[in-house]
């Protein structure tokens, strides 16, 4: 059946716009009164039990505008209000209705009085809208509705369908029971279950469709659209119990989105993946060459944190799949738990504590110092690197730094060209280096004994960066003074219980790698990683990727945008352009960014072409991944 012999019968509220109406025209009228929030919960009780059908839409409409207490005036206002709640997807499709119009119709149990100036808006003239009326008093009081007419009654719109007498496929958007009773009483071919403002489980239960947005629809439909794949298409898995404002932003998006509060093993993941568009991360899960082999649908990666070695990042790439981490989102919170550390370890309070936790009085200065004129060492001068030198700067220490790159120094640091030297002079040293599989056992047996007796060493960066064994022994010698660790070379999977060579140890601080772990991080964390994945879904950014060449583009303006991803050999820009040319494409504009083994291609084009133009960009060899946005 062609798109043209289609009709399309939309709701009204909770469909096209995100509220109830009368319930907005409840807020507007009761305004200042004390028992406002009491009526209106009452007729938002009314109104819900004559959409579910559980009390006859007349009896729901007569207890509701005796409630209302409102007034012609009333009206102007509750239009003004109901253009600024139209459902977000109905906004951004506004193209449809005006293509549409002469196929579409809205038969509502609502009224006409603001129904009208709001459709107006989308090119459905007034005849084509069907609902109730009210009644004025000759003050201008709404005391009631025209009776006569038949979305007044009881099952009201199957009556008002059937005297339309529409040709054709006639579908209905909805989502209450007013809606799928049309398509029941065999006078609608489908209803469509409009989920995006209010789920009613006896509406989804009789759909043909569930729509969760108006994308969703178009889509079935094969109907014009403002983007190319419904957001809902979009399948979302966090696992690691990342921060809850991710799931939240990711969901107002309109992505669908699973939340785990643990990692999965590889097997399971292998399972769960198959359907996933976007895995999002922390450090214990592990995304590894077999897990991306059955990640047929995998366009990214998102690790909620620093480090990404718990990734293939090779394999990613080779099946391009983008890799965004959160390399700033959780530098001050490791800083400062850094600051403190060294603080505690130097005024040996963790001894101290024990002591008077166990009924001890020891009251002394013994190997207790300020920090202030103390001498820091910081292996690894990057972002965390950096901000605890200018903190450690501020509280009186003299800092030391050493980096394989040519960092340049912040305030008064000294940069050391080689560990030792700077081992040699420390009197803490802090690791903040990579995960560089190069970095096993940095700091060993040997690197100890280059330290000055009695320094301390804190690592809050990774566990295989130290040889334990190696520390414990200078601990229990009394080489290292104190020592903090956060990390270690082999961490369980999920809280429970933990052995280390460190445990029990005088002036040692062990914590559960909780460096980054402080809301205000993960907060952070839940904004940077979701941004940098809807700017990838969205509009193909690759800002800030691990694994990707990094390219910004500009807003799309009226065109699409094809993203093609490919192997970085000779000619293949070449070959796409000759496709483009092939099926006449006018260019708006063209993008590429390459690494040593990818190239990514985003070419902008205008609205209108042939469609077998894709089929023919896909076929060219050496092509990894490809998609369409508009």
């Amino acid at each position: 059946m062609v798109v043209e012999s289609r009709k399309y019968v939309f709701d009204f509220d909770s469909t096209l716009t995100r509220v109830e109406a009368l319930d907005v025209l409840a807020e507007i009228t009761l305004e200042g009164r004390s028992d406002k929030e009491e009526i209106i919960e009452e007729i938002q009780k009314i109104t819900n039990l004559g959409i579910d059908g559980d009390i006859s839409f007349t009896e729901s409409l007569e207890k509701r505008i005796k409630l209302l207490d409102a007034h012609k005036d009333d009206l102007e206002q509750l239009v003004d209000l109901l253009r600024h709640k139209i459902s977000k997807s109905i906004a951004s499709n506004k193209e449809f209705f005006e293509t549409y119009s002469d196929d579409i119709y809205v038969i509502s149990c609502g009224f006409k009085e603001f129904i009208d100036p709001i459709v107006e808006e989308y090119n459905i003239p007034a005849d084509r809208v069907y609902a109730n009326t009210f009644k004025f008093d000759e003050n201008g009081r709404i005391i009631g509705f025209d009776e006569e007419n038949v979305l007044a009654s009881h099952n009201g719109k199957i009556a008002c369908l059937k005297n339309l007498g529409l040709q054709g496929e006639v579908q209905v958007i909805g989502d209450g029971y007013s809606d799928y009773v049309m398509r029941e009483a065999g006078i609608a071919d489908k209803f469509f279950a409009y989920t995006e403002n209010v789920h009613r489980e006896k509406a989804a239960k009789n759909a043909d469709y569930i729509t969760p947005n108006l994308d969703e629809f178009l889509y079935v439909n094969k109907l014009p659209r403002k983007i190319s794949y419904p957001k809902n298409r979009i399948k979302i898995l966090l696992l690691e119990n990342i921060h809850p404002n991710a799931y939240e932003s990711l969901s107002e998006e309109g992505f669908s989105v699973e939340l785990l509060t643990h990692s999965l093993t590889e097997e399971e993941l292998i399972e769960k993946i198959k359907d996933v568009h976007v895995l999002g991360i922390r450090s214990k899960t592990q995304v590894t060459e077999k897990v991306l082999e059955a990640a047929d649908k995998l366009m990214v990666v998102g690790a909620f944190c620093i480090g990404t070695t718990q990734i293939d990042l090779e394999a990613c790439k080779k099946r391009g799949v983008a890799v965004f981490n959160a390399p700033y989102s959780n530098t001050r919170s490791v800083v400062e738990l850094a600051i403190g550390e060294i603080i505690m370890l130097m005024r040996s309070i963790f001894p101290r504590s024990t002591e008077i936790h166990n009924g001890e009085w020891n009251k002394t200065a013994a190997n207790s110092k300020e920090v202030r004129g103390k001498n820091l060492g910081i292996v690894g001068y990057g972002n965390i690197g950096k901000q605890l030198s200018v903190l450690a700067e501020a509280l009186g220490m003299h800092v030391y730094y050493y980096d394989v790159g040519d960092q340049l120094a912040l305030g008064n640091a000294t940069k050391c060209t080689s560990l030792e030297e700077l081992l040699n002079v420390s009197d803490v040293v802090t690791l903040h280096i990579d995960d560089n599989k190069a970095n096993h056992n940095f700091i060993g047996e040997k690197e100890i004994s280059q330290m000055k007796d009695g320094a301390l060493l804190v690592n809050l960066s990774r566990g295989f960066v130290i040889d334990i064994s190696a520390l414990a022994a200078a601990l229990k010698s009394g080489k290292i003074a104190g020592a903090a660790i956060d990390v270690f070379p082999e961490e369980p999977r999920s809280n429970g219980e933990f052995y280390t060579e460190l445990k029990g140890l005088n002036n040692v601080i062990l914590t559960p790698h909780i460096g980054g772990s402080t809301e205000e991080a993960q907060r952070d964390i839940a904004e940077f990683v979701p941004n940098k994945i809807r700017d990838y879904i969205n509009s193909g950014n690759t800002v800030d990727a691990v694994n990707f060449p990094n390219i910004r583009l500009p807003k799309q303006n009226n065109a699409h945008r094809f993203l093609h991803i490919h192997k970085n050999v000779p000619g293949v820009m070449a070959k796409i352009n000759e496709v483009l040319a092939r099926f006449n494409m006018n260019i708006s504009g063209q993008y590429l960014s390459t690494d040593s083994e990818l190239g990514y291609v985003i070419t902008d084009l205008d609205k209108k072409y042939n469609k077998d133009v894709i089929k023919a960009l896909k076929k060219i060899e050496n092509t990894i991944k490809f998609r369409v946005l508009y």
